[in-house]
């Protein structure tokens, strides 16, 4: 927990600028104001729901939302602040398929650049309208009208960052993407996006270094935890020394990742004391883009997972996949090296899954794998997207090792309980 101390003495409530309460007008005027007027101090958002376009978070300042205070994602989105990136943000193929994401979006909701010491705090709500972002919409998934969409919350090159006891819902892109940051702490804060929305991820630490999530409820289609190192931001390095406690995790695509978009290095990092129940794949290191992942450490996580669609979410069953392979045919590889799982227990509707160049000194010590058929959805093609590569008809698998040295199983047990697989 990051000591952000503020003169609580000179609260300033966002009631006295005579804000809509009913979520009818755009408070963004009126909220940018107050945050400006409250730095230094704590600005109370109280009960009520507030539409908003663009707000800017400022240094040195906590934001406060009461119980019952909801922070509504305006209907106008040519309001919004806008980079004006010319690129074209048409959908040619679904991004479940292709949707690398140099990590830049368009425009942004809540948006803060260049901070220090800020705090997100309170038992209230922020709603990213995921409604207004469909496009066509199937029985297993929602398709973005564009693509990238706009994030919920958005930092970049913040430190002494510090968000607690929130609620963030219904977004429809990725929730708390936060670049280039350092000294971050996120606590007890609830993630509830829709289930079959592409693209929704919950939590993405993205370039940044020194992080700490703990005690976290997340539930998204996309995957609820992701490193990431995008190509717009290589000026920020390598993530590192990122560690993440105690938290539930429920996820239509990968409850935990790394990668893929991997242009830097991923370095120090542990994930401990993790339920991940429902979900689609339950760990996945995905290394496309020449970065080297080093130290990491997977230290008693409960898998409970299966396929959730017959088509198109990303993995086939897999409690745990380690790939590092090349996205393109330019595409260049770094190294994955010192994975340590221990006390890893997985009912799961298949097997493990290391496959790439460049891998070595991956430990299993007390990992429990059960396997058992819970859908009648095609699990024997290797699921490796996005890759140059496309594998079909496998046999049934354990635990698939193509191109890893050096893995090391120690009091392991990997069992199938049912045959017909």
């Amino acid at each position: 927990m990051l000591n952000l101390n503020f003169r609580e003495v000179n609260m300033i409530n966002f009631s006295d600028y005579n804000p809509d309460k009913t979520g009818k007008e755009d408070v963004a005027k009126l909220l940018n104001k107050a945050i400006l007027d409250a730095k230094g101090s704590k600005l109370i958002i109280e009960e009520g729901i507030y539409k908003s376009s663009s707000i800017f978070l400022a240094s040195d300042l906590e934001l406060h939302l009461c119980k019952g205070a909801r922070i509504v994602l305006g209907d106008n989105l040519d309001e919004f602040y806008d980079i004006k990136i010319n690129r074209d943000s048409t959908i040619k193929r679904p991004t479940w398929e292709d949707c690398y994401y140099d990590g830049r979006p368009s425009k942004y909701f809540i948006i803060g650049k260049d901070i220090n010491k800020f705090k997100l705090t309170g038992e209230g709500t922020i709603d990213g309208s995921e409604e207004l972002f469909y496009g066509k919409v199937t029985e297993y998934h929602i398709e973005g009208a564009y693509y990238p969409r706009i994030p919920l919350i958005y930092i970049e090159n913040g430190k002494n960052i510090e968000i607690k006891d929130v609620t963030l819902t219904r977004s429809a892109f990725w929730t708390l993407h936060l670049v280039g940051c350092q000294n971050v702490s996120i606590d007890n804060i609830k993630i509830k996006n829709s289930p079959i929305f592409t693209n929704c991820d919950g939590i993405d630490p993205d370039h940044c270094k020194n992080v700490s999530i703990s005690n976290c409820d997340i539930y998204c289609a996309d995957d609820c935890i992701v490193l990431k190192t995008t190509e717009a931001f290589k000026k920020y390095g390598e993530s590192s020394n990122i560690s993440v406690r105690n938290c539930k995790l429920k996820s239509t695509s990968a409850a935990i990742k790394i990668g893929t978009e991997s242009v830097s290095s991923f370095k120090n990092i542990s994930f401990e004391n993790i339920d991940i129940y429902d979900t689609n794949r339950g760990i996945s290191l995905m290394l496309r883009d020449g970065a080297d992942l080093k130290n990491a450490t997977f230290k008693n996580i409960n898998i409970d997972n299966h396929l959730v669609s017959p088509i198109n979410w990303w993995g086939r069953g897999e409690p745990i996949s380690i790939t590092n392979i090349k996205r393109s045919n330019e595409s260049i590889l770094g190294c994955v090296s010192n994975i340590y799982f221990e006390n890893v227990n997985a009912n799961s509707e298949n097997g493990i899954t290391i496959v790439g160049e460049n891998i070595s000194d991956i430990y299993f010590k007390k990992v429990n794998l059960d396997i058992k058929n819970k859908t009648d959805f095609p699990k024997k093609d290797l699921d490796l997207r996005p890759s140059i590569y496309d594998v079909k008809d496998m046999e049934f698998y354990k635990l698939l090792n193509i191109g890893g040295k050096n893995i090391y199983l120690d009091k392991c047990n990997f069992e199938i309980t049912n045959k017909e697989i």
